[in-house]
């Protein structure tokens, strides 16, 4: 199975410090994560003054403000990102942030080589053709949307220059309810546009993350957190480190364990088939020249005689010789 990429969502945990998000970038390394991932917008750009939270910020807040208002407090600025990007070179990990304005996505053109569209965007013409036009690969996030919206979006970026693209399933509610989070549409958008597909996640814990790659998510993104009692809209729906950590390994066993599509016993498996199977063997004593039959013949442990598949071959010859309770049957 190819490596699966694991795209660690920093987003906006760092509660608008560098130093925070410092911190989230030298966690995602240790965790073992690919990419540590933030959010990148010039607030006028992104939100009006008449734009409301929504009904999963304000509970994970516990207050009502405007959206704009909350993210005032939230982003970093280009400067911060600048410095951002050489502590993940200093580290030793991929540098990614989402753009969510037109601004935003041609500053971070130099910075990065892949582009991951937030579920948001997804309708957003303009920013899909500006996107597009930098030729890099997209990975795009379809959270909320309609299959139409989906093949819109795929057709605006691939007539406006992307060729490398990975669509993620997504369900976005922070968190997402289990059972709103129907892994299987995954094959659904393989099948229909052709791409790689992985999956962003948005549940708490591990196991559906785990589940997706084990369908054959080639990309994975998880929002993580330094700890989920830290205020701001997206903390509650966030690994802690040490989950984190649990989620890549687990991934990466299950990329192992996936292995070929060839059914053919292992090395190790070859050897445990003298123990685990059974022979042919004498269920009493048996005299030479005795008819073998199924009243003094059975099969049992080892498995280094006569297959008992050969029980009908054996049935009804004469004993070769005698055969003392449990020996293996020669004929």
């Amino acid at each position: 199975m190819p490596r699966t990429l694991i795209i660690a969502e920093a987003g906006v945990n760092h509660n608008g410090s560098l130093e925070l998000a410092k911190r989230l970038v030298e966690t995602a390394k240790d965790c073992g994560a690919d990419i540590v991932k933030f959010q990148t917008a010039k607030l006028d750009s992104l939100v009006s003054r008449s734009a409301r939270m929504a009904e999963y910020q304000k509970r994970n807040i516990g207050m009502e403000e405007s959206q704009k208002e909350m993210l005032r407090k939230l982003l970093l600025s280009f400067d911060d990102f600048i410095e951002l990007a050489d502590h993940c070179k200093r580290v030793g990990i991929h540098f990614l942030s989402t753009p969510f304005d037109i601004e935003s996505i041609r500053f971070l053109n130099g910075m990065q080589d892949i582009w991951k569209v937030p579920s948001g965007e997804i309708t957003n013409y303009p920013y899909l053709v500006q996107i597009a036009g930098t030729g890099k690969r997209v990975i795009l996030s379809t959270g909320m949307a309609e299959m139409a919206e989906i093949a819109a979006a795929v057709r605006v970026l691939e007539e406006h220059g992307t060729k490398d693209l990975t669509i993620l399933h997504c369900t976005t509610e922070y968190p997402a309810p289990i059972q709103d989070v129907n892994l299987r549409v995954m094959e659904t958008l393989r099948e229909r546009f052709g791409y790689p597909v992985g999956y962003s996640d948005h549940t708490q814990g591990i196991e559906v993350p785990l589940a997706a790659v084990a369908l054959g998510a080639c990309v994975i993104e998880k929002h993580f957190t330094l700890d989920r009692k830290l205020p701001g809209p997206d903390h509650k729906a966030s690994l802690e480190p040490h989950e984190l950590k649990a989620m890549v390994n687990g991934i990466r066993k299950i990329e192992q364990a996936m292995g070929s599509a060839e059914k053919r016993p292992s090395e190790a498996e070859i050897r445990n088939r003298s123990v685990a199977r059974k022979s042919i063997v004498a269920k009493k004593r048996i005299g030479v020249g005795d008819v073998l039959s199924s009243d003094n013949i059975t099969t049992k442990r080892p498995g280094t005689g006569i297959d008992p598949m050969r029980w009908n071959e054996v049935i009804g010859t004469k004993a070769i010789h005698d055969f003392d309770e449990d020996a293996l049957i020669e004929i």
